[in-house]
């Protein structure tokens, strides 16, 4: 399957204009041949705290949206979508779309504390692994690429791990790092989407990515807005994980040995 990552330059809080841009994109990622086109993390609002303000119902405008697009180019499209799914915080959400209209939402799972996100928006607790024409795949968001639990927790089962994100410049090295670390420990595909541009304050680098299985990039790596293709195939990570059996080698427990020492003085260099 060709899949496509869609880096977007968002208009802050601006949902109209940031469809008009995300559209063309698709367009382009379809014309392409991509089956399956992702944008950003709150693609159409930007990374904002104004929760309240942003976040709709399932069925607002912004799936509607995708749901217009997916079902008009005959493509699935997974997008960040702030969303309202009960009384409480909204949720910054992966939203997938299909051509038939078919909509399926994963809340993100670890709320960005270090800029106040848990104090807007609610988090996810359950790990969401998709088939999309017999391709199986993860959403997840931002942040959550710090956290391995998830990625380990659902690596037999999944083919592609999909990462939306609103990632600064300032810690662009640790987002390019970990992208490829993830592929290589899952032995799975990778597709970083990133924004780029600037917004409230903070600018983009995009470097959004496709990684395979042996965490070699296949396209990416631009600061503008882009559109990446590449073919993402099922039977590539079976190979893998069939040739360098790593994921077999996994123990069910791990256990600490215990404290350290108090009868290990530290050397004077670690002072």
């Amino acid at each position: 399957m060709r899949v496509a990552a869609v880096q977007l330059d968002i208009v802050w809080e601006d949902a109209p204009a940031n469809f008009r841009r995300a559209e063309a994109r698709i367009q382009e990622a379809a014309a392409a041949g991509a089956a399956l086109v992702v944008l950003p993390e709150l693609f159409a609002c930007g990374f904002t705290m104004h929760s309240a303000r942003v976040a709709e119902a399932p069925g607002g405008p912004t799936e509607t949206f995708l749901a217009d697009v997916a079902r008009g180019l005959g493509i699935h499209v997974l997008a960040g979508v702030p969303l309202r799914l009960d009384d409480g915080l909204p949720r910054n959400c992966a939203v997938l779309v299909a051509p038939d209209g078919e909509v399926r939402r994963a809340g993100k799972l670890h709320a960005f504390s270090f800029a106040g996100e848990s104090e807007h928006y609610a988090t996810g607790d359950e790990v969401h692994t998709w088939s999309v024409g017999g391709l199986r795949i993860t959403p997840l968001v931002c942040y959550d690429l710090r956290f391995v639990e998830p990625f380990r927790l659902v690596a037999d089962e999944t083919d592609a791990f999909v990462v939306i994100a609103n990632w600064p410049e300032r810690r662009r090295a640790h987002w390019q790092t970990l992208l490829r670390a993830r592929a290589i420990e899952t032995q799975a595909y990778v597709v970083g989407v990133n924004r780029c541009g600037d917004g409230d304050g903070l600018h983009y680098a995009g470097d959004s990515a496709i990684v395979s299985p042996w965490g070699e990039t296949q396209a990416g790596g631009a600061e503008v807005e882009a559109v990446y293709v590449a073919e993402v195939n099922p039977a590539v990570v079976a190979s893998a994980r069939a040739s360098f059996p790593a994921l077999a080698d996994r123990k069910e427990t791990y256990r600490r040995a215990g404290g350290v020492s108090a009868a290990v003085a530290p050397r004077d260099a670690d002072r």
